[in-house]
């Protein structure tokens, strides 16, 4: 289960907290791609991974460089690779956001909700306690600082 931070004071000192998707992806995650990466990757952005830094794009088959990839997509990939380090997830479009809720494990960052609609539970922070939410309004309630 995914475990959602609204406060980067309640990130616990020992995790790293990454604000750059992008260029974590592209110095670290990318060495780490695996068949995983395909699934999440068509999912995704609807291209195919060719090797380990070569993508087709959907839009016109052309083979581009791995770093072309979406940032939403990028985020999520590193969630899945890095499960002990916090992502913000500022920059995923909806289709990344479903995609993210759904991992077995990881932290992400946000100040703001990002929530779909159709969301399993969630482990949030606040205060440097946890508990779990299962329910799009009660979520939207705590990230508006309603709970």
């Amino acid at each position: 289960m995914i475990t959602i931070y609204k406060d980067k004071n309640d990130i616990s000192d020992d995790m790293e907290y990454v604000e750059l998707n992008d260029i974590f992806f592209n110095q670290k995650t990318i060495l780490k791609l695996d068949n995983y990466a395909k699934e999440i990757i068509e999912k995704v952005d609807g291209s195919k991974l060719l090797s380990k830094y070569k993508i087709m794009s959907k839009f016109n088959e052309v083979a581009l460089d791995i770093d072309c990839l979406s940032t939403g997509c990028k985020t999520i990939l590193n969630v899945l690779y890095f499960p002990n380090k916090v992502f913000c997830m500022k920059e995923c479009g909806d289709n990344a956001i479903e995609l993210l809720y759904s991992l077995k494990n990881g932290n992400i960052y946000s100040d703001y909700a990002m929530i779909p609609f159709d969301m399993p539970a969630v482990r949030v922070a606040n205060n440097s306690k946890y508990h779990i939410i299962n329910d799009y309004e009660e979520l939207k309630k705590w990230w508006e600082n309603e709970m």
